[in-house]
């Protein structure tokens, strides 16, 4: 049998490394840094774990700590997390696209996979999938270190401004099988309608007249590409 941890002299990261790599450059969004509280939330672990595993990486060289503020990736961590989530997005490509499983369920068979995914084999499947740009759910597929140009979040659009969605950044199956049940995919458009007072939940239109209401939090994990105003 192909042993695919064998098939390269670089050393394998542990599954755990990679879980809180790619969750680390998940948060931290244009390099700002982020609370350890908020790894271990996404992570669901104890803040304790989450601080030890910090250290480790420290201690690795994979990351920095700013005292108060909490952690950022440094240039080795960052790129170790774009090999992970490459991997990791590739998977979900193959699986929706070539196999035509659902696009709001892939991402946890492709968690798995990732973890056993040799450098030679990432390579070969980039190629055979035609070297796509992003992943069902929308998100970049990184490349060469090439970080991808941050859209508006949902949260943040104006009322009456359409938009299509373009990213869902919260991937786990939950959330993504609850939006897609709505109507909630990338491509499809939506206009902001209502926002309720104190950070309350947003109501848009879907195109064909269908209204669905979100939480602003989960609105805040959605990317969009606004587009023109109907004249």
């Amino acid at each position: 049998m192909l042993n695919l941890h064998t098939m390269t002299n670089q050393p394998r990261l542990s599954e755990s490394v990679e879980m809180y790599l790619k969750t680390l450059a998940a948060l931290e969004g244009g390099g700002a840094p982020v609370p350890i509280a908020h790894v271990a939330a996404r992570l669901a672990v104890s803040p304790v774990s989450a601080g030890e595993m910090m250290q480790r990486l420290g201690r690795d060289g994979l990351v920095s700590h700013l005292p108060h503020k909490g952690v950022v990736l440094t240039p080795n961590g960052r790129q170790l997390a774009h090999d992970v989530i490459r991997r990791e997005r590739l998977w979900e490509v193959l699986l929706h696209d070539q196999l035509g499983l659902p696009w709001a369920r892939v991402h946890a068979w492709a968690c798995q996979l990732e973890h056993a995914t040799a450098p030679e084999v990432s390579e070969a499947l980039d190629a055979f999938l035609g070297y796509p740009a992003a992943c069902p759910q929308g998100n970049t597929i990184p490349r060469d270190g090439a970080a991808a140009v941050a859209l508006p979040l949902l949260s943040d659009l104006p009322l009456g401004q359409p938009a299509r969605l373009a990213a869902f950044e919260d991937e786990s199956e939950e959330v993504l099988v609850y939006l897609h049940k709505r109507g909630l995919a990338p491509g499809v458009t939506v206009t902001v309608t209502e926002v309720a007072p104190r950070q309350g939940p947003l109501t848009l239109q879907l195109e064909g007249g269908a209204e669905q209401v979100i939480g602003t939090s989960l609105a805040a994990t959605i990317r969009v590409q606004p587009e023109a105003k109907p004249a």
